[in-house]
């Protein structure tokens, strides 16, 4: 056997080889193979958000939402106020004369007296106003009772717990509030029960009232009118934090900042008592009592009064 020729070796050996491309596509490093890392924990959803968390209702207790609602209806009232106090003040003392006044009285009075207008702007926001206020006052005293009783005290432990401290100008609403039913009966209630409906009631019957009894309407009026304003303009200094109690300077200058707000409160509220008083009693209370058939109808109302209408 003869040995292979060297160049026949080397030629052998060179094609036994495989010659290979350098291909990362192919194989995949140890760190990409699965298992090579710990697997990283899949993200999770973002938390769902409460719905009433988006409309802005939790988180609030009864107080802030009585509150707002106490707050907001007083928006309301205040402008149907505005407009009641043009109609029956401004515009007798600009025009000095009650059928003047009474023309414009009825012109203006479809858009706060007839629906949907009356009860958006009256019965609404009073009710509401009213109401909420009534239920802050009895939801603190439950406070009250379950910090100082307990909620298993009995019913003398209970009354022995006194109620809320009432502020002036929560003292003022509550009087304001039967001042305002009256009126309201009076001149609105009344004539629809009476007669079914109060077109025929405008300044001529406040004048008639008024000459017919002098005493009752001049009294009533000034209460209805200096109490149910000087609620208002207080009320108005708390929503917009310019009462003396929002006053959180501390010393000498807090004082006079205090003092200052409450003769500026006082001021404005006389100043509106005084410019309704002024076309009240001065121009509709001095108008005299209507002649003829008018006046002996408006007579028939007022003796209608329950209890009271025996005496007029």
């Amino acid at each position: 056997m003869t040995p292979e020729s060297p160049d026949l070796a080397e030629v052998q050996s060179v094609f036994s080889l495989q010659e290979l491309e350098p291909s990362p596509v192919d194989e995949e490093p140890y760190e990409n193979e699965k298992g090579y890392f710990e697997p990283e924990p899949s993200p999770s959803p973002p938390p769902l958000v409460a719905r009433a968390t988006t409309l802005g209702l939790s988180g609030h207790g009864p107080v802030y939402w009585l509150t707002r609602i106490q707050k907001y209806s007083s928006y309301v009232f205040t402008a149907y106020t505005a407009a009641h106090l043009t109609n029956t003040s401004i515009l007798p003392l600009v025009t000095r004369s009650i059928p003047d006044s009474d023309t414009y009285l009825l012109l203006t009075r479809p858009y706060y007296q007839d629906f949907p207008f009356e009860p958006l702007l009256v019965v609404v926001p009073l009710a509401a106003h009213i109401g909420s206020g009534l239920a802050l006052r009895l939801y603190r005293r439950r406070q009250l009772v379950a910090r100082y009783a307990g909620e298993r005290a009995s019913r003398h432990e209970r009354r022995r717990v006194p109620w809320p401290a009432m502020s002036g100008t929560s003292a003022l609403g509550y009087s304001a509030m039967w001042l305002v039913a009256g009126h309201a009966f009076i001149n609105r209630l009344l004539p629809l029960y009476v007669e079914g409906s109060s077109a025929g009631v405008g300044l001529e019957y406040v004048s008639h009232g008024f000459a017919r009894h002098p005493v009752a309407s001049f009294t009533g009026f000034t209460a209805l009118v200096g109490i149910s304003v000087w609620h208002g303009v207080w009320g108005m200094a708390k929503w917009w934090r310019k009462n003396p109690a929002s006053v959180t300077r501390g010393g000498l200058g807090g004082e006079l900042q205090k003092k200052k707000r409450w003769y500026g409160i006082n001021f404005i509220a006389a100043a509106l008592t005084g410019l309704w008083l002024a076309g009240g009693l001065g121009v509709v209370g001095r108008g005299g009592a209507a002649k003829g058939w008018i006046g002996k109808q408006y007579d028939e109302l007022f003796r209608s009064i329950p209890f009271f209408g025996q005496w007029f």
